[in-house]
This record gives C-alpha cells, structure tokens and sequence, in this order.
C-alpha cells in the first residue's frame, strides 16, 4: 500500500489532513469504463473507484478481472477500490447474487490490481468475516460501507453503526447519510469529529445530496480521511468536479495554514 499516502497508509485518523479525492468509473461496458478513465487520470485523483455494480458483464468474472487489469494498466499507477454496491444502497439493481458477488470479490482481491475493496455492513457477519480473510491474505484493505438514503440518523446511531464495523475488523469504516435540513448536516460533521478521535482505523462520512455538498468539501477538517467527487459521471447525489473540489480543499487548506 505505498502508493496510499497518510491516513490510509497507516491506518490512523488525524483530524484536519486533506483527504484522498477519489472518482468513480461507471460505464457499463469496457469500452465506456475505459473513455471514462481516460478523461479521469488527466485530472489525477487519488482513488479511483470501480462501481461494477453498473457493469452489464459483472456475472463474467474473467471479463471482470481482465477489464479490472486494464483499467489498472491505464490508471497512471492510481491506486484502486472495487465496489459492487446494492440495490438497497444506492446501487444497481442485483446482477449477481450474494455468494457470486463474494466470489467476484475473492478473485480481485486475488488478483493484484486493487488497493481496496467497499462491502457493505448490511450484509451477514458470515459473508463479511469471508470478505475480510480474502482481503488480507491478499493485502486488500477492507472498507466497510454503510448507506441511508432516507434520513440522517441520531448521533447515537451513526456512533454505533461505525464501531460496529470497526469491530468487524474494516480497515476503514464509512458511513454516507441522506440529510434533510442543515441541523442534519452539522450533525454528521460532529459524528465524523467525535468518531475520527473513537476509531482506530481512517474513516470516512458524507452528507450527500444539495444540503450535505459542503461536508465533501469540508469533512476532512473534522477527521473524514476521503472525498468523492465527480469524474466523468456522477454516482451518488451531492458528487462535486474533481477541479473544483480540489481548489476548494486547496483554499481551506491554505487558510488554515
């Protein structure tokens, strides 16, 4: 994991480190993944994200990892997360079943062209502890996601949510909720600066949609270790262009300084 600088690479929170920027790829089919990245790598992220669960052949896992090796190939050496999000999520609808979908992980994770792979704790702690054996023998870093599109939940809950991954042994812990005024907003920034001093491992907390836009500016001034912004195409609401988020964070910086 060389190639991942500061938080992640030590697996330490550190409250007011700039964060990763990380974009998605989300073409359905090779020939879009790889436009998509060619646009994505001139604009040099930190992480790439593939959202296969947009990919039409996700059921092929040699197609998976033959693409996955392209896109590794043509990646300029940008480190990789591998998500196959749910439905229920955010995701696309299912291609593949449960068990497919931890076969699929099991052979990128074996393959070598990935850093870090999204599984989401709503899933059974069984499928999880198999996700989490695979990605270490292999040197994967497990992140363990967790999605509310409806609401902002209490603070107590948001608290709970990311100890309990924690404790299922992620290597990072995030946590993206749906706010519905600004009161919401303010409440996943405390959450993200009461937990950041918690966990032991990076996390990462998004407000998303129009209200929540300010916490992938701003999040990581209060101990969120990455930011998703916006690539070729967005894939979740709120998502800002990597050119402006980056002068954003740039300027917060630089006033702090």
């Amino acid at each position: 994991m060389s190639e991942i600088k500061g938080k992640l690479e030590n697996g330490k929170n550190a409250v007011g480190d700039k964060p990763e920027i990380c974009v998605p790829l989300i073409g359905k089919d090779e020939q879009e993944i790889m436009q998509e990245l060619e646009k994505i790598v001139k604009d040099k992220p930190d992480i790439i994200e593939w959202r296969a669960d947009f990919f039409k052949d996700l059921s092929n896992v040699e197609k998976v990892i033959s693409t996955l090796q392209k896109i590794k190939e043509s990646g300029n050496e940008i480190p990789i997360l591998f998500t196959i999000r749910s439905e229920k999520e955010g995701g696309q609808p299912a291609r593949i079943g449960e068990e497919e979908k931890i076969e699929v992980f099991a052979q990128v994770c074996a393959s070598g062209y990935v850093s870090f792979v999204d599984y989401e704790l709503a899933n059974n702690h069984e499928s999880i502890a198999r996700l989490r054996r695979v990605s270490k023998e292999n040197g994967v870093k497990l992140l363990i996601s967790h999605h509310n599109f409806e609401e902002t939940p209490e603070l107590s809950e948001m608290i709970s949510t990311c100890k309990e991954a924690e404790l299922l042994q992620a290597d990072i812990v995030k946590i993206a909720v749906m706010p519905n005024n600004m009161d919401d907003v303010l409440l996943l920034l405390e959450a993200t600066n009461k937990l950041s001093k918690m966990l032991s491992v990076p996390l990462v907390t998004i407000s998303m949609g129009k209200y929540g836009a300010i916490t992938r500016m701003l999040g990581w001034v209060f101990g969120s270790t990455i930011t998703f912004a916006v690539g070729e195409q967005s894939s979740a609401p709120g998502q800002i262009p990597i050119e402006k988020l980056k002068e954003m964070i740039k300027l917060a910086d630089e006033s702090m300084s």
